[in-house]
């Protein structure tokens, strides 16, 4: 964890988030229909989460974005639901307990927001954020809940925080 910083998403990120995100995408080959790739609002990551009861994370290293995660209120679910939201990581960031260390800073702030539970949607192949989520307690359902719009998602989690 040397050098890198965990800090909130900033106006001046939004460009540098994306382009992670995005290639991503392309490194693992993740469907670009039905999943957080087409989202409106991937080049605008910092309004998107400046919002009530949101907040965006991303890891700096050396002045460069390496990582990305956020929480926010679960489309069209319950009130005490919130989504882990956008989780990646470049490859030079994985294996190092990063993504952890991420995810517990999100989830103590779902907790500080008020929500109950967290839920996920993730692509089979995605093993190691399966483990990691798994690790930090999530159990899987057999249906989606909430509606993300992200339909090509078929893993589901969820977690009482």
């Amino acid at each position: 964890m040397e050098n890198w910083m965990i800090r909130a998403i900033e106006k001046k990120d939004n460009q540098a988030v994306a382009q992670l995100i995005r290639s991503v995408f392309d490194e693992m080959e993740i469907p670009k229909v039905g999943t957080a790739y087409e989202d409106a609002y991937l080049d605008l990551m910092f309004e998107e989460y400046n919002k009530p009861k949101s907040v965006y994370f991303v890891v700096e290293k050396q002045g460069k974005i390496v990582g990305c995660c956020g929480i926010a209120p679960l489309e069209n679910g319950a009130p005490e639901i919130c989504e882990l939201q956008k989780m990646y990581f470049l490859p030079e960031t994985r294996g190092l307990g990063i993504g952890a260390t991420m995810m517990d800073k999100c989830l103590q702030q779902a907790r500080n927001f008020g929500f109950e539970k967290c839920y996920i949607e993730t692509m089979p192949f995605m093993n190691a954020a399966q483990k990691l989520y798994k690790k930090s307690g999530f159990e899987y359902l057999d249906a989606p809940i909430g509606n993300t719009g992200h339909s090509s998602c078929p893993v589901w989690m969820l977690k009482v925080l």
